[in-house]
């Protein structure tokens, strides 16, 4: 059973320490991946962090324990953006639509975050190897594809699989488009489109 009873000001302040936490880690972590984007991983240590954000270097020792559990924030930072991009996308009646509506999301979160793409994708920062609960995190923040593709499955729409195995085909596709247009070797959106919807193609279920 829940309380409807105040807070209190204990609980207050509680509540008013944590958001104030929670910002000033997204400030440093937006200091940080800007700095990786301008200056390269070589301006990521904590005393130009902390000069650039206004702090000192034991606030983000505090917060983040070393440049390795720095990075590996930034990590995980990138993939929840790209989960809140995908999760913004309207649910559609039809789960195959909602699917297909999703790719354009996924691309578009890709070249608004460069730099945690760059850090997520290209080793941006050398010599850094998520841990793997990281890195089942990350997978994780990309589950809304699993979910929507069981959907399309019992829909009838797609071929009876493991959701994820059609959701990592199509990471994969989606992926190498992105890195190819990042590096100017395509000029628009054309190609991603057409290699997501060819791999969503090839576990359509053939009506008759």
């Amino acid at each position: 059973m829940t309380s409807s009873a105040p807070l209190g000001l204990q609980g207050a302040y509680l509540l008013g320490e944590r958001a104030g936490h929670d910002e000033l880690r997204s400030r440093l972590l937006d200091v940080a991946v800007n700095l990786l984007i301008t200056d390269g991983p070589d301006s990521l240590t904590m005393r130009r962090i902390a000069t650039e954000a206004g702090c000192t270097t034991t606030v983000i020792y505090t917060m983040f324990g070393n440049r390795e559990g720095l990075a590996e924030a930034l990590y995980l930072e990138g993939f929840e953006r790209f989960r809140r991009y995908l999760e913004a996308v309207l649910q559609r009646r039809d789960p195959l639509d909602h699917l297909r509506a999703l790719g354009p999301a996924y691309r578009q979160a890709c070249l608004a975050e460069p730099g945690y793409y760059s850090l997520m994708f290209e080793r941006a920062i050398p010599g850094f190897e998520p841990s793997e609960r990281a890195r089942t995190l990350a997978r994780a923040a990309l589950n809304i594809f699993d979910r929507v593709i069981a959907d399309c499955i019992s829909a009838g729409h797609l071929i009876p699989t493991q959701p994820r195995k059609i959701a990592d085909a199509l990471w994969a596709a989606a992926q190498g488009a992105i890195s190819l247009e990042r590096a100017g070797h395509l000029r628009d959106g054309r190609t991603y489109e057409a290699v997501t919807t060819a791999t969503i193609c090839c576990y359509l279920v053939e009506k008759n």
